[in-house]
């Protein structure tokens, strides 16, 4: 008995050591992205990294789901305010995202106060930033929200949205942290999904799991 229960150990502990060192199958490579604004760079290992105040990058297909794991390395040298005037560092997903004037945000506010933050921008006939800039946003209140941890340097950290008919489900570092109803205006446009970020410094690898 004792000579099967050290088998069984072993077999258990190999199997972890080959998952550990085994490739994240759904990891989406550097060369799947378009970046729109700014400049994602290829890192170590699949990551992605991200040096510049303001990025926006998409992928090809649409998806109803994505998990980004990113760690912070601090603010940018250079500090891009908001459409708005505002300083804020964060980074998150873009849903159904059309263009710059017509996308869902699901984003981690990681100062001046940590929070998620779900946005449908929404501006019909406008395409391009400067016809829209911070214009047609309604921002959704959760129906469940939790609150998260502020964020330290250089910790890896997870953001995950799933899309079911009209309900969204956010997770944080695999917690649920944000549930709520898109209104009508956020299916009134589609398209691709993709990751944002303003004033930080990430590493990161995204991962597309579930496409339309």
């Amino acid at each position: 008995m004792l000579k099967q229960l050290l088998i069984a150990i072993v077999l258990v502990a190999s199997c972890a050591n080959v998952e550990a060192r085994a490739p994240m199958r759904d990891l989406v490579p550097y060369a799947d992205w378009r970046v729109t604004s700014g400049k994602l760079e290829p890192g170590p290992d699949g990551t992605l990294l991200i040096r510049e105040g303001s990025v926006r990058a998409e992928l090809q297909h649409n998806a109803l789901a994505a998990t980004l794991e990113f760690s912070y390395f601090g603010p940018t040298t250079h500090a891009e305010p908001l459409a708005s005037g505002e300083l804020r560092r964060q980074i998150g997903l873009k849903l159904r995202a059309q263009d710059t004037c017509n996308v869902v945000y699901v984003m981690w506010h990681i100062e001046p106060a940590p929070g998620i933050e779900v946005a449908v921008k929404h501006n019909p006939g406008l395409h391009v930033h400067p016809a829209c800039r911070d214009q047609g946003y309604t921002f959704v209140p959760p129906e469940r929200s939790e609150p998260i941890a502020s964020i330290q340097p250089n910790t890896w950290h997870s953001l995950s949205a799933r899309l079911r008919g009209r309900s969204l489900d956010v997770s944080a570092d695999g917690t649920l942290a944000w549930r709520g109803t898109l209104p009508s205006s956020a299916f009134a446009f589609d398209g691709p999904i993709g990751l944002r970020s303003d004033n930080g410094r990430f590493r990161l690898r995204f991962k597309s799991n579930s496409v339309e």
